[in-house]
């Protein structure tokens, strides 16, 4: 069964220059695991090739049961000098949000 990751974790995002921290956070620390298994740098990347154009690492935290991806080269030319919408890349946490997994 696919289902949305909004429905399971949520998300925060943060900038340092033009790169992009996504972190992803389960509801329930029993998904955790489900987390790992499917949230993959390169599933991410794929999800979100629109924006991320860099390099792509995923840091496991199992101590605070999260996820967090460092995406370089993800916000045009970074906060100051970006005529994005979003420089933060706020956004994207949520955008990240919508992709889909299966929890089998």
């Amino acid at each position: 069964m696919k289902t949305k990751l909004s429905k399971i974790a949520h998300g925060r995002a943060g900038d340092k220059g033009n790169t992009l921290l996504l972190s992803l956070i389960p509801y329930d620390p029993i998904n955790f695991e489900k987390l790992v298994k499917n949230v993959t740098e390169e599933s991410v990347k794929a999800h979100l090739s629109h924006q991320l154009k860099g390099e792509i690492k995923r840091f496991v935290l199992p101590e605070l049961k999260a996820i967090q991806f460092i995406c370089q080269d993800s916000l045009g030319t970074g906060v100051t000098t970006s005529i994005a919408m979003d420089t933060h890349g706020k956004s994207l946490s949520y955008a990240l949000l919508e992709m889909e997994i299966d929890l089998n």
